[in-house]
Parts: C-alpha cells; structure tokens; sequence
C-alpha cells in the first residue's frame, strides 16, 4: 500500500479506512449517490474491480476508459453511451479525475464528442456540453506514475455545478469553437484555444475519419473531435472544495 497522503496538500485524496456497503445499485437521488461514492473513497481500483467480478489491468495502455468505466458501473450508473448525463434521472454526469500526489490534475478532463455536422442555430444551453456540465460527481483518483494502477486509490468524490463565472467562461470557449467548426475551419481548432474548454482530436488512430463541413460548405473527412476541460479549470474546481497547496 502507497503512503498516506499529506492532509494539509491532498484533501481531495482523503483514504481513511474504506466504508463497508454494496456497489452496483442505480441511485435514486444525489444524496444516496453521494453516499455510495463515499463507500468506494480509500479502495483501491483492484479492490472495486474485484468487488465487480472484474479483472484489472497492469496499465492502462490499451485499457484507456477503464477506470471510468470502472467506477461507472461500481455507482450503477445507467445512461449507458446515450448523449446524456450518466445518471439521467439525476441530471447528474461522472467524470473520474487522476490527480497528482499534491492534488493537482494530471491532465485534461474529456467531456463529450464535438459534433462537426448539422450544427445550424446551435445553443451553448441545447448543448450536450452545457447538460454534462450542469451537475457532476468529481472523484479524484491516485495517479502518481510510481503507484501500480491496481493499488491507486479513489479519493473523496464532489458533487459541482458550475458557479455564474465558470458557465460564462465554458459558454465563450463554446460558442467560439463551435463558430470555426460551423464556418469550417477546423484547421484552427488547436489545443490552445479556449481558457476552459478545448477541443481535441479524439481517434485511436489517423484512419478513424468522419464527416465534417469543409471552408466552402462541402462535406469532408477529418478526425473526430472532443470537448475536454484544462486542468487548470479542473483544479480550480478541487481548490474550492479541498485544501491543496499552493
């Protein structure tokens, strides 16, 4: 088992002793979500997995998704892959975020696909973006590259919502990619644009192509795209509700 956290730099990966209780049931409100999540805060993800009947993998090469899946299926949630929150009844959308010994995203955060067609008089609040991001169960995970991935532990789970300052900030990230996207000029929707909200090739490889508007208005190929959040946007998240270093 890896050392214990610093309280005072990690509060977000608080691992007391793991609570006893049963995985797999589709909550039924947030407080009883929160509770199951509260359950899993200290196992291990070999540990969760075989509570699932599920083999863990040495690494996540080949496996990327496992953990969220993982957790997924730990807290019943049931949207399957519909182009909605992962729990539909709550409103409430999961995302797993690994984070560094101090607490600190290790990277950006995927959200949804970015649709590339049939996007005329698109709204930020039609958008699946704006739905995922509404209400969100954060659960922080191990993730220093010197922990194995069977013993990294999931951490003290959030429930957020966006506060009046970050919407307008996901909002403006939106609408401006979804304009370059709508006058085609994918070319110019690099990594670094956008303060909270990028967009991002999302493709296992270079021949996984699908259909997108051209400059001119003509149906091309390109690679499927995604909306991912920065981790600076993410660890202002963890900053307001745990106690991370500075």
């Amino acid at each position: 088992m890896p050392e214990e956290f610093h309280p005072r730099s990690a509060a977000a990966l608080r691992v007391g002793p793991p609570k006893r209780g049963a995985l797999r049931k589709t909550p039924e409100s947030e407080w009883e979500l929160l509770e199951q999540a509260q359950i899993l805060a200290g196992k291990s993800l070999s540990a969760v997995a075989h509570q699932l009947g599920r083999r863990t993998p040495r690494n996540l090469m080949g496996h990327k998704g496992w953990v969220g899946e993982l957790l997924e299926s730990a807290l019943g949630a049931d949207a399957g892959s519909a182009p909605e929150p992962d729990f539909p009844a709550l409103g409430v959308e999961l995302k797993t975020i690994p984070v560094t010994r101090d607490g600190r995203p290790r990277e950006s955060t995927y959200v949804c696909t970015a649709p590339l067609i049939d996007n005329v008089g698109a709204r930020w609040d039609k958008s699946l973006v704006h739905r995922k991001l509404q209400r969100v169960l954060w659960v922080p995970i191990e993730a220093e590259p010197s922990i194995p991935l069977p013993a990294r532990r999931i951490g003290t789970a959030l429930l957020w919502s966006p506060s009046t300052q970050e919407e307008q900030c996901l909002k403006r990230d939106w609408e401006e990619l979804m304009d370059l996207i709508c006058m085609g000029e994918l070319d110019q929707l690099r990594a670094h644009r956008g303060d909270c909200l990028q967009i991002r090739p999302k493709a296992a490889d270079g021949r996984s192509l699908i259909e997108a508007i051209g400059q001119a208005g003509e149906r091309i190929h390109t690679l499927p795209r995604g909306f991912y959040l920065r981790p600076s946007f993410t660890e202002g998240i963890l900053r307001g509700h745990f106690l991370i270093a500075t």
